[in-house]
């Protein structure tokens, strides 16, 4: 087994605290290490919802075949043009974010489509989270980390199974 060691360095996530600002949307080109293929009936509507209401931007697209979706480093997310789900996917894809965006996010989903989200709530793992179902159906969770407090109910949870907090 390996020992896990801080990498922060490499994150484009800020550290978490009140003052925190997101990155900018990152323009590069670079090999992904992870992605998300999401099929979708209407891809104009779809890059409408993905890019004004959580943020992304239309790194490229091939008219009626793809739009390739990015927010911040390493958050990349492929539309393609497919069939539409009739009920619940399975998946859940989840983006971080900051805690300074998770209200105007919510606004900005619910404005293009009225009740799509859940939330905001805190979770035990000492994040706020907003759950977002898109048009293609997809449940989509952006999350911000909480600043640490170690005397909080979240710190003693991770502590009960096991999880020290890294130091920042």
């Amino acid at each position: 087994m390996s020992t896990p060691f801080p990498a922060f360095e490499i994150s484009p996530v800020p550290v978490p605290g009140p003052d925190a600002v997101a990155p900018e949307p990152f323009h590069g080109i670079y090999g992904m290490p992870m992605f998300v293929t999401v099929p979708s009936v209407d891809l104009t509507v779809s890059t409408d919802f993905w890019v004004s209401a959580l943020g992304f931007f239309d790194l490229f697209s091939v008219p009626g075949q793809l739009t390739h979706l990015r927010r911040w480093t390493f958050q990349d997310v492929l539309l393609v043009s497919g069939e539409q789900q009739d009920d619940t996917p399975a998946m859940t894809v989840s983006f971080s974010c900051v805690l300074g965006e998770i209200e105007a996010i919510a606004a900005a989903c619910e404005a293009m489509s009225p009740g799509c989200t859940t939330g905001p709530r805190l979770m035990p793992w000492n994040s706020i989270e907003l759950e977002v179902r898109t048009p293609e159906n997809i449940r989509v969770v952006m999350t911000a980390a909480r600043p640490w407090d170690p005397d909080s109910p979240e710190a003693a949870h991770l502590r009960s199974i096991g999880i020290e907090a890294p130091e920042l």
